[in-house]
């Protein structure tokens, strides 16, 4: 039998699409998994809710500005490459596959000084600042999109491969009908509006829903994904129509892929998980990106795609206002041939299977090894 070691995290945007990943290697008899995250924050509970055996390393988080946390995360970075070391060397896995995120550079380190072979994943339109450090490692780099590759330094370009991004099984086999019901709204009458701020939520969806609830509610039920640490921004309303169709979930963990597919718009951030799930479920999308200065600008590169292929529309900067964003809402509802258009887009660029093609090749460069 052939361990594989994942590793990856510190968001669930890292953590989503390797359990994607490890969800179709476990269905070889020959695969074991483990996982190497951070051993703070939501990892733990994320990798051993599927059952799969996680290992918590010290994790520091890469900043490419001055800080005096640099100090201090520089020693947890430290103290994770000694920790990642000795646990490769005690497990000897056949590769280390990494999803990004500052806790997967340690382990990427430590496999290549022990010569085991490193795979890693780029979700986002350009690479991050790990995954640059880890393609150094690296003996195959998968990308999301065909755009990306020129993106690395030609001296490695030709360990690239587009693969797309990784989605988990259930979105592919979701229904409506499920989603509709864990709701509590039966009736396909009333058009779903889900916003969707990602597994943390995010605050300034949150107030821009804030900002126009009542009209929406006059065309939608609106789903709304808060993050459990927005407590602060719950809305309270007095009108009855709010109250009958506004209904706002702190975190949709099992029953988001139904969810996604019973709604009939989707609001939300542009990170890499968020829109191709969206695009696996044949979703139009108004993306609301975080903004250069709160990211490094990789959610404004994955929405000016998404809006390229026809599949989004993108609101930043002064456009993104209650007023704007309820009027967008408003057309594509009301204009059907706009919809149909963009829905179909979406569904398009969702068709293939990234989480099959990572595996199969993850597998086969295991065999090849093992020859």
């Amino acid at each position: 039998m052939s361990l594989i070691v994942f590793t990856g995290g510190g968001t669930g945007g890292h953590i989503f699409p390797g359990l994607a990943v490890a969800e179709e290697l476990l269905k070889e008899n020959s695969i074991e998994l483990v996982w190497i995250g951070a051993s703070r924050g939501i990892d733990r509970e994320l990798v051993e809710g599927h059952g799969i055996h996680f290992y918590g390393i010290p994790s520091g988080k890469l900043r490419r500005y001055f800080s005096l946390e640099n100090i201090s995360d520089f020693f947890r970075i430290f103290a994770g490459f000694f920790a990642s070391f000795f646990l490769l060397l005690k497990l000897k896995p056949a590769v280390v596959f990494s999803k990004g995120g500052f806790v997967s550079v340690p382990p990427c380190l430590a496999a290549s000084l022990l010569r085991i072979p490193v795979i890693t994943h780029e979700c986002d339109y350009s690479p991050g600042l790990a995954t640059k450090i880890n393609a150094r490692f690296a003996s195959d780099i998968y990308v999301s999109y065909e755009e990306t590759i020129s993106l690395f330094p030609k001296a490695i370009r030709s360990k690239v491969t587009v693969t797309g991004n990784p989605v988990r099984s259930g979105f592919y086999a979701a229904s409506p009908e499920k989603g509709r019901a864990f709701l509590g709204c039966l009736s396909s009458d009333i058009p779903i509006l889900f916003i969707q701020g990602g597994s943390l939520g995010a605050r300034q969806l949150n107030s821009l829903i804030a900002g126009c609830l009542e009209t929406l509610c006059l065309s939608f039920i609106v789903v709304h994904q808060t993050g459990a640490q927005n407590a602060d921004q719950d809305i309270q309303s007095d009108n009855p129509l709010v109250k009958e169709r506004y209904k706002p979930y702190a975190f949709i963990r099992a029953e988001m892929p139904d969810v996604l597919a019973s709604a009939f718009i989707v609001v939300a951030r542009s990170g890499a998980n968020t829109v191709w799930e969206c695009a696996t479920a044949g979703k139009p999308m108004v993306l609301i990106p975080l903004e250069k200065g709160s990211s490094r600008g990789d959610q404004i590169e994955n929405a000016q795609f998404f809006v390229s292929r026809g599949a989004a529309v993108m609101l930043t900067g002064a456009d993104a206002t209650p007023e704007k964003l309820s009027r967008v809402l408003g057309e594509l509802k009301s204009n059907r041939g706009l919809y149909a258009d963009m829905a179909a887009n979406s569904g398009a660029l969702g068709e293939r299977k990234p989480a099959e093609l990572i595996a199969g090749l993850i597998s086969d460069k295991v065999e090849r090894d093992r020859k």
